[in-house]
């Protein structure tokens, strides 16, 4: 069965850190670009960071550059959001996320990120 779980979000005050955690299983997880996605009350799903099967290549939207980084651990099917700096304006679900052929995607189950001012 293809999973991704997501964990690690939470509730903290603007300036404060949050590692957000994604494990994934059912697939040969070290040949999939994995990315990082969020979803904010009444807004569009957005991408927030993604990263190549090698972990070589990463890439952040630029709302969070200089602040968040990916990175992932292919022994053990693990792909990470360190998130600095935090402001009100991250506060959202993120999601995890992977393709699953041409036209599937297979999404995490979401954690919550608040950040209070």
């Amino acid at each position: 069965q293809v999973q991704l779980v997501d964990s690690g979000g939470g509730s903290v005050q603007a300036g404060g850190s949050l590692t957000l955690s994604c494990v994934a299983s059912g697939f040969t997880f070290s040949t999939h670009n994995m990315k990082w996605y969020r979803q904010a009350p009444r807004k569009e799903r957005e991408l927030v960071a993604a990263i190549s099967p090698s972990g070589g290549t990463t890439n952040l939207a630029d709302s969070v550059k200089g602040r968040f980084t990916i990175s992932r651990d292919n022994s053990k099917n693990t792909v990470s959001l360190q998130m600095n700096s935090l402001k009100p304006e991250d506060t959202a679900v993120y999601y995890c996320n992977t393709a699953w052929g041409p036209s599937i995607n297979i999404w995490g189950q979401g954690t919550q990120v608040t950040v209070s001012s």
